[in-house]
């Protein structure tokens, strides 16, 4: 067990103003793999101080040295990506392989992106007699999640920095380690004193500070809708700009007008995908929409693809699918569920209960339903598990119609015979991507979401304007 008895403020380690500490659980041994501090509001007060203080001199940097800075601390990402990843596989469960390419390798790319985009950036652009400017917004505050902690971390933490912007992060408390572990590294890089604080506590206390925080100028959130809401009501208290990545409904579109190979193609891969990260991925395609023609043959697809996943231990060799994050996280889960057989789905494949072999740590079997109608609880509420709906449709209207009817809209995908119709279908879809017959996630693309799925936009140049003001100078 790793004990982390300070949190980082102002360049330097220091205690907690709290006395209690957290546990953090390793998801396969459902033992405790680390403690750290809970934060409080004193701690946040320091923190936005800190940082408050740092801004103006940061701000004022050269480019290519805050650029500099950020690509030493992407490096230093690699050279300590097995160690991460193991952390992260143990927090959230995720198999290794998948840790090192998705749980650090994104975030090395954030944090080489924003250098690259501190230096190319245009901040002044002129408007007739107006010269207008593009200027750090200030403060951030940065909340995030379990389910892919150092990714969200870097899709804030990162382009924030970039900006000129000074920070103060709150990682979840259930996936901790790695933000420990980025705090490491960013002291050793040597960025100045004040422009990234390290607070560690509860939502309730540490994130509701920094929502409330006269010194921090913005926050951007990543998690439930719920607490999405929250942030969003705290923070208008002092008006500051808020970004926030929500939970998602995703609906995948397979398209009538498929051979029977493509359509194959389309039915297991899309099944796959529902089940990344054990299900814990906020832009998840949990909603299957198949022509009720295909109905059949899609079942006997994905239930193929669901009774073929090798569940069990991360660190083992061929495991698709790991542990959940938390105990809570396996019973929410296993409550939907049950929830989805009462309101009288079909059950094509897993189900309530265990996996064999597999009573220690927090597993759930991959899961899918089939003849879901979008008003069953399992087709409009997200899960965050490995658990698929498989809902019919009659016609491409109807599909689209299905497809917008949830008061989320984050991601969202079509497989179509033709491109064209793929890309026209995706037009249609109210979310903020859709990937069009297979296409591959893209960490340079703006990542972020229409309705309650949230406000504002993550990675790349759209995620690096995120963080910046606009000025008009008058000439």
């Amino acid at each position: 067990m790793t004990t982390y008895d300070k949190i980082y403020i102002n360049g330097q380690w220091v205690a907690s103003e709290g006395t209690k500490t957290i546990s953090v659980f390793d998801s396969i041994t459902e033992q405790v793999m680390a403690t750290i501090p809970e934060g409080t509001a004193g701690d946040v007060n320091k923190a936005a101080a800190a940082a408050k203080a740092a801004f103006a001199s940061w701000s004022t940097l050269p480019k290519a040295d805050r650029a500099k800075y950020l690509n030493a601390i992407a490096a230093a990402l690699g050279a300590r990506m097995d160690e991460i990843a193991s952390a992260i596989s143990r927090e959230t469960g995720m198999a290794k392989p998948l840790s090192n390419m998705i749980q650090v390798g994104i975030p090395m790319n954030s944090f080489a992106q924003a250098a690259a985009l501190a230096e190319s950036f245009d901040f002044e652009k002129q408007i007739g007699s107006s010269l207008v400017v593009r200027e750090p917004i200030g403060v951030v505050g940065c909340i995030t999640p379990w389910n892919y902690p150092l990714h969200q971390i870097a899709a804030k933490v990162a382009f924030a920095m970039a900006a000129g912007c000074t920070v103060v992060l709150k990682p979840s408390e259930v996936a901790p380690v790695d933000a420990f572990m980025l705090a490491e590294i960013i002291h050793e890089a040597g960025l100045p004193t004040g422009v990234f604080n390290l607070v560690t506590g509860t939502g309730p206390v540490v994130g509701e500070a920094i929502s409330a925080s006269a010194d921090i100028d913005m926050v951007s959130f990543t998690g439930s809708t719920r607490a999405g809401k929250m942030v969003m009501k705290t923070s208008a208290d002092t008006v500051k700009k808020v970004a926030l990545e929500l939970g998602g409904k995703s609906a995948n579109i397979i398209c009538e007008d498929l051979d029977a190979e493509t359509f194959a193609k389309a039915i297991m891969g899309g099944t796959g995908q529902a089940f990344l990260n054990s299900g814990q991925t906020c832009s998840l395609l949990s909603r299957m929409l198949v022509p009720r023609s295909r109905l059949a043959e899609a079942e006997g697809l994905a239930a193929a693809v669901a009774n073929g996943i090798k569940v069990g231990d991360p660190f083992a060799e061929g495991t698709n699918v790991g542990p959940l994050a938390s105990a809570a996280q396996r019973d929410r889960v296993t409550g939907f569920i049950n929830k989805g057989i009462e309101e009288g789905a079909k059950l094509i494949a897993g189900g309530a209960g265990t996996p064999e072999g597999l009573e220690t740590g927090y597993y759930v079997k991959p899961t899918v339903f089939s003849e879901v109608t979008n008003n069953m609880t399992i087709a409009q509420e997200e899960i965050f598990g490995p658990v698929l709906s498989i809902i019919p449709y009659d016609g491409i209207d109807n599909a689209v119609d299905i497809a917008n009817d949830s008061p989320y809209g984050l991601a969202g995908a079509v497989f179509a015979a033709d491109k064209e119709t793929g890309i026209a279908i995706a037009r249609r879809i109210r979310t903020g991507q859709v990937t069009v017959n297979g296409g591959a996630f893209n960490p340079n693309a703006p990542f972020g979401g229409y309705k309650q799925s949230g406000v504002g936009r993550e990675l790349g140049v759209y995620g690096f304007e995120e963080f910046l003001e606009i000025k008009s100078l008058q000439l």
